[in-house]
Parts: structure tokens; sequence; C-alpha cells
């Protein structure tokens, strides 16, 4: 079977996160022709139009990495009932570019009672033109359980949602490649 690259975006910035915690798990699940590239946010600057089109490397290896990628995985805590700072800053900084309009999306929430920032994160990723692959979004509860990586794939229940999402979201991705002529 042919790779397929996939791009994750952790909307936390803290190292032992839920978020990356469930992007490291999805990454030991995926199967061999899956590889799941973890993208950093940390080093971006605040979104300000006037730099648009000025030499920003972090911005630039994102872009890259997104380009490469066939779908994007989005990990990203509820603060405040909003989306993260971090990622609402690096979608503002993808918002006007080439390369992420028609990516396949698929969504973890790491905190199911956290409902708001999921469904405004929705809301921006299907206004910029993302395509959100409903059916490969999951939420799985981690908040407060002090799992890490490790225990989430010892975790049979978390484990297998994380690779029912990702199976349906390679699965879609495929398909839209098919169906637009890249596969």
């Amino acid at each position: 079977m042919e790779r397929l690259t996939l791009l994750a975006l952790s909307g936390s910035l803290r190292k032992h996160s839920y978020n990356r915690a469930a992007i490291e798990a999805l990454q030991a699940l995926s199967p061999d022709h899956v590889e799941i590239v973890v993208a950093e946010i940390k080093d971006l600057p605040l979104f300000n139009p006037e730099l648009e089109g000025s030499h920003i490397a972090p911005l630039e290896t994102l872009k890259s990495q997104l380009v490469k990628a066939s779908g994007l995985i989005i990990a990203s805590p509820e603060y405040a009932h909003g989306i993260s700072g971090p990622m609402k800053n690096a979608l503002d900084w993808l918002v006007s570019g080439v390369e992420f309009p028609g990516k396949p999306i698929m969504l973890i929430n790491t905190s199911p009672r956290a409902s708001h920032a999921f469904e405004s994160l929705k809301e921006v990723l299907t206004t910029m033109s993302g395509v959100l692959v409903e059916s490969a979004c999951v939420s799985i509860p981690l908040l407060s359980s002090g799992l890490d990586k490790d225990g989430i794939l010892a975790n049979r229940e978390i484990a297998d949602a994380l690779r029912g999402g990702l199976v349906d979201f390679v699965d879609q991705v495929r398909k839209i490649e098919v169906k637009e002529g890249r596969a």
C-alpha cells in the first residue's frame, strides 16, 4: 500500500500534555503505511498580517509540512471555552495560504466535557475551507486521567477509539485523493 503522510498539531505547548500524548499514541497505533509527523507551533510569532510574506522560518516549516501531508490531525485543549491561543495563532497564520484549503482534518478532543472549543475549532476549520472528516473525529476522556502515551496505549477503550478514528480518517483521505486524482 502506498505510504500516506499525515501532519499532527497539538494546541497545547506543554511538553507532557494530554493532547501531545494522544498524538504520540496515535503515532504508535498507526499502520506501517501511515506516517504521522508532529509539527511544532510554539515558535510561531503572534499573528500579524503586516508580516505576511516575510521570512518566518517556523511558519515556512509548518507550511512545507502541510503541503507534504495528505491530511491534518489536530488535538487541542479548551481554554476558557475557547480554542487555545497557540492553536488559533497557528490557524491565523495558515488562513490566507494555499496549503490549507481542501485539506482533510481529523480532530481529537481529549476532554469530552469541553465541547465549546471543539465546536469553535470545527467552525474555524470549515471557514478556512478545511474538509472536516466528522466520522474520524474522536473524543477520549483523558482530562485528569494521568495517562501518558503508554497509559493511553494500555487502555483498550481509548486506544481502540483512536485507532478507529485513524482507520476511518485514512480511508476517507484515500477516497478524497482518488476523487481528486491525486492517488
